[in-house]
């Protein structure tokens, strides 16, 4: 294994029995997973080439359980893994030897619709689309909107600042979250922000989201829900360089014209998803493009208007404009499938890492190399508008050294993204899989920084403990 987990603390181990018997009066008896067998469909995440068997596994219904299976756990020195759905693409869900896994899945209740003020209040265990489902009867939706909307939660969501092919307008998950009650570490229930937009004071919100489970359990959630525009209308758009794809993104953005989204495909993913979509994606395109508009007909009208003649600059192979919901709805079945799409011909890493716009052209280009250097193939499927890079990395898991060749090509691809001035991730978070690059980021001075923050939350690093922060350099040893 390349990625390095911590030893299990053996007095942990040798005292499972009792620690499983305290835990057994806070849940019902179903939301406690001790059997092996039960306990496997546990021991890894989106990143599945990694795997860690958890002591047990706690679903608890209720904050007040949460409450309880913390405290106990603090009490005992039992580390705690949290998890949504377990969809986590850089294994921020993937368990320690000597750690239960705390699931919100069985939290699924939408607990309070103000369409007045605009708001939903959830438990953290509904998915991301059940929210829009849940006021799509007034007319609503919940913006955030990720390719694993279907089975994500919205505490992954918050744990990870999670986006979408809509964020380009709409934002990411920090910006359409208003408050949420977080269970502390030892059990201690708090409210953090709440139905009002915004709350004086530091930004606890902020820091929360995107903090991957490391300061705390959050139970509920209060979001933004918006009214649906009047309609929307995507156009394809491909190019027979992959360089003209990107310089029309950066194009787009600096005319001050902002779509709701802008998808990019290279002519691999093209290939892959075309075969299983069938959406009428341009087969013979080197690079391919998706730019949705929404509002009035005329609107959309005189917004696809500029864009394409923003896009004839740059030498389109071809340029189609939807004309029907159905077509609509075909080209982005296609985009929201091409993971899955990807996953049937191949094994693959999904990369995640942020750019600026402007450096698109160069990058594309330059990660093309980096995975033929590796002698290994790529498909770019990724949100253009705002930068976010989802490079998909092709390899055979049954060829010796191949997964290792993915991971460096991988770990090329992110140090690239931080040189021309972006980041490290959009919307997967660290987890496990860029810890270690943390180091390429930051100084050891920043990180320190951080890890001050976590400690105020978690002084004894009892929450998601392996993850964000390279093994080596904790300013506390109980932390690796």
């Amino acid at each position: 294994m390349t990625i390095r987990f911590p030893e299990p603390d053996p007095k942990i181990l040798a005292r499972r029995d009792a620690i499983l018997a305290g835990l057994a009066p806070l849940v019902a008896p179903e939301a406690l997973v001790v059997s092996e067998d039960e306990r496997r469909a546990f021991e890894t995440d989106g990143l599945t080439a990694y795997r860690q068997m958890p002591l047990a596994v706690v679903l608890p219904s209720t904050t007040r359980e949460v409450a309880a299976v913390m405290a106990y756990c603090h009490a005992q020195g039992v580390r705690v893994v949290p998890r949504g759905a377990g969809t986590s693409l850089a294994g921020g869900a993937i368990a320690q030897g000597d750690a239960i896994i705390l699931g919100v899945g069985k939290m699924t209740q939408v607990l309070d619709l103000d369409f007045e003020n605009r708001t939903a209040r959830v438990q953290s265990g509904l998915t991301n689309l059940a929210i829009s489902g849940a006021v799509a009867h007034e007319g609503f939706f919940y913006a955030p909107d990720p390719s694993s909307q279907l089975a994500c939660t919205i505490a992954g969501n918050i744990a990870m600042n999670s986006g979408g092919a809509h964020c380009l307008k709409y934002g990411v998950t920090t910006n359409n979250l208003l408050g949420v009650t977080l269970v502390l570490n030892d059990g201690t229930v708090v409210e953090v922000g709440g139905q009002h937009l915004d709350s004086p004071g530091y930004d606890l919100l902020g820091l929360i989201c995107g903090s991957e489970g490391q300061l705390g359990i959050v139970t509920e959630a209060t979001v933004r829900i918006l009214r649906a525009a009047e309609g929307a209308r995507p156009v394809l758009v491909g190019f027979s360089k992959v360089e003209d794809a990107g310089d029309c993104v950066a194009a787009i953005i600096a005319a001050g014209i902002i779509p709701v989204a802008i998808e990019y495909m290279d002519r691999e993913a093209i290939l892959i998803t075309e075969d299983f979509a069938k959406a009428g994606y341009p087969r013979d395109a080197e690079a391919m493009l998706i730019i949705e508009v929404e509002g009035s007909d005329a609107e959309c009208d005189a917004m696809l208007a500029r864009i394409e003649a923003i896009a004839r600059d740059f030498r389109p192979t071809s340029l189609r404009v939807s004309r029907s919901e159905a077509e609509s709805a075909a080209i982005w079945k296609g985009r929201k499938s091409a993971f899955g799409a990807t996953g049937r011909i191949s094994d693959y890493i999904c990369m995640d890492g942020t750019i600026p716009t402007g450096q698109l052209g160069p990058v594309l280009e330059r990660i093309g190399a980096i995975c033929a250097g590796h002698g290994l193939r790529v498909a770019n499927v990724f949100h253009a508008g705002d930068g976010n890079l989802h490079p998909l990395i092709l390899f055979d898991i049954n060829k010796p050294g191949e997964l290792q060749k993915a991971e460096a090509a991988g770990d090329e691809i992110l140090k690239l993204c931080v040189e021309v001035g972006g980041c490290l991730t959009g919307e997967h978070g660290v987890g496990i899989e860029k810890r270690e690059l943390m180091r390429f980021q930051y100084t050891q001075a920043d990180l320190e920084q951080q890890m001050r923050v976590k400690a105020v939350f978690d002084p004894d690093w009892m929450l998601n403990p392996a993850k964000v922060f390279p093994l080596e350099g904790r300013l506390d040893a109980k932390a690796a």
